[in-house]
């Protein structure tokens, strides 16, 4: 047993007969017989227990009790004396000391004591460790952790807190609630008045917080009731995480993806991609103009998902596929009588695209009624559901497209010119596939793998004759022809390369040498051979090329046909 008692009396008959029988109990025992002396032990070791007489000579046992207090809070005191007082014994266990004892004092009394003092020392010291262990985890936390009472007043905060809401803890308790209202807006102290109120937990994610000491941070929140087994609740606890490296990550990584299916590397595709990620989050009207089938919706898809309005909805219509007054009904929306049919409400697609994106396909078809009023929504942000005189507000991101040629109707009267200049503050010209020819190998392989999806095919490639044609051919209809063409030779391919054979018929009759060569007999297929590398001065490589032919296959065929190289 290491349990260590100091017994400090000015009596020496007291300090021997309390030696005797602590020795005896098995405890560690140290005397003094003043308060320097007891001072002098205090300083050269550390004591769990302390017996001390209240009337001494010189400082009292009750200036010795502050003193042990100051010292080692968790020692326990048990107070000596012969001639007690209300007065005496209430300032002793106000100051901490946990009993006092009459003289003359009896061995079992003094056992008892002793025992529940231990007791009460090893519960404190329980406390402490598990205090320090939470001490220890709530510094090291990344997270702000805030624990405020039932009036909200901060009751503790680690750094992380204080770091993140820039306030102290040695500030008023209201400093924290100031702090975060002023700062920011309070977001967090809704969260917790909430919590309050409710006592169930709140969860807020992704709030930002515009401190003025520093740059947007996003961060989530989540308070907790603090209730006890008892049901006694006492508060919440607030735990505030910094997310805005993550949300910065995840920003990034959909800035990113949002150009997954715009395929392509060549210089005009490059600039494609330049400007779109430059207008992202730059909430302006953009026009994207191209020929058919160049990928308009696919860079409407990245403008909306690359920019801060990606977490919003992306709404799309095909302003020339409706008539006037199913277009006005389909964009603002009605109310229920607005016209015959129009049995109930109806919510219209700027509606419905509030705080994201609208995207209005084949903007040069539409009327000069509509024209008018898209100008007026555009420029003002509100518009009137049909059969209604309210005004609704949408925030709303307008992108339109359009495959005709806008200046040249604004200068036939066909199209109105404020609104010509007002979709286009910025303008996204999406190359033909002709001007970009190098990204037809990418788009193809992109394609394959894409239908072996769809299809639960393997095919690897195309052969080279078809590549060569791919390069060769106009490609009028754009990607969204070249789509269609590996489609339907995905349908009718059943091997690991797609070849001429698999390809629509009229693209087949426009591979010119290569199909004309495909069907001359041996003796003129021999001649063409001849006649190449004659021309070519015997490079085979160049004779392959003249006959549309791959480099192999025109060996195969010198050796074949015994032709001298």
């Amino acid at each position: 047993m290491n349990k260590k008692i100091l017994v400090v009396d000015d009596e020496e008959s007291i300090r021997f007969t309390f030696e005797n029988f602590l020795t005896e109990a098995g405890y560690r025992v140290a005397t003094a017989s003043s308060y320097d002396q007891a001072l002098d032990c205090l300083d050269g070791s550390d004591f769990d227990l302390i017996f001390v007489d209240i009337i001494m000579e010189g400082q009292t046992g009750i200036e010795l009790l502050r003193t042990v207090k100051d010292k080692n809070p968790n020692a326990q005191v048990i107070m000596i004396t012969g001639a007690p007082s209300v007065e005496t014994a209430s300032e002793a266990l106000r100051l901490g000391a946990l009993d006092y004892i009459l003289k003359p004092v009896r061995q079992r009394d003094l056992l008892k004591a002793a025992d529940l003092a231990f007791r009460h020392k090893r519960i404190a010291d329980e406390k402490d460790h598990c205090r320090s262990n939470v001490d220890a985890i709530f510094k090291s936390v990344k997270d702000g952790i805030v624990t405020v009472d039932k009036k909200m007043r901060v009751v503790d905060a680690n750094q992380a807190a204080e770091a993140l809401c820039g306030f102290s803890r040695d500030d008023s308790p209201g400093a924290f609630i100031r702090t975060v209202t002023r700062g920011c807006g309070g977001a967090c102290v809704e969260v917790l008045k909430e919590a309050l109120a409710t006592r169930e937990a709140v969860e807020l994610r992704h709030v930002e917080c515009h401190r003025k000491d520093t740059v947007k941070q996003i961060v989530s929140v989540r308070a907790t009731p603090l209730i006890d087994r008892r049901d006694h609740f006492s508060g919440c606890v607030m735990v505030l995480r910094d997310e805005t490296r993550l949300f910065d990550l995840e920003k990034n990584v959909n800035r990113n993806s949002a150009f997954d299916r715009m395929v392509g590397t060549s210089a005009p595709m490059r600039q494609v991609t330049a400007l779109i990620k430059a207008l992202a989050d730059v909430q302006t009207t953009v026009l994207i103009t191209g020929e058919s089938g160049t990928g308009k919706e696919l860079a409407v898809d990245a403008l909306h998902r690359a920019g801060e309005r990606s977490t919003g909805p992306l709404v799309k219509v095909n302003c020339g596929a409706l008539t006037e007054s199913i277009l006005e009904s389909e964009l603002f929306g009605h109310v229920k009588g607005a016209f015959t049919g129009a049995a109930a409400d109806k919510i219209g697609r700027f509606q419905k695209a509030d705080g994201g994106t609208l995207f209005l396909d084949e903007i040069g078809d539409i009327s000069p009624k509509m024209q008018l009023q898209l100008l007026r929504v555009i420029e003002t942000g509100t518009f009137e559901p049909v059969g209604s005189a309210q005004p609704m507000h949408a925030d709303v991101r307008v992108v339109a497209a359009t495959n005709r040629d806008l200046a040249a109707r604004v200068a036939e009267g066909a199209f109105r010119e404020d609104l010509y200049y007002r979709l286009k503050v910025v303008q996204i010209q999406l190359p033909p596939l002709r001007q970009r020819k190098t990204d037809i190998p990418l788009l193809t392989r992109h394609m394959i793998g894409k239908f072996n999806r769809k299809f639960n095919k393997t095919i690897k490639a195309v052969s080279s004759d078809v590549e060569r044609l791919f390069q060769r051919h106009a490609w009028t209809g754009n990607v969204r022809e070249l789509e269609n063409t590996l489609e339907h030779a995905f349908i009718l391919c059943n091997q690991p390369v797609l070849t001429l054979s698999h390809l629509p018929a009229d693209l087949q009759a426009r591979a010119g040498g290569l199909t004309l060569f495909n069907s001359l007999d041996r003796r003129s297929e021999v001649a063409a051979i001849e006649k190449a590398l004659r021309k070519t001065d015997g490079n085979k490589a160049k004779a392959a090329r003249l006959l549309s032919m791959s480099r192999r296959t025109i060996y195969r065929k010198i050796e074949k046909y015994n032709i001298a190289g």
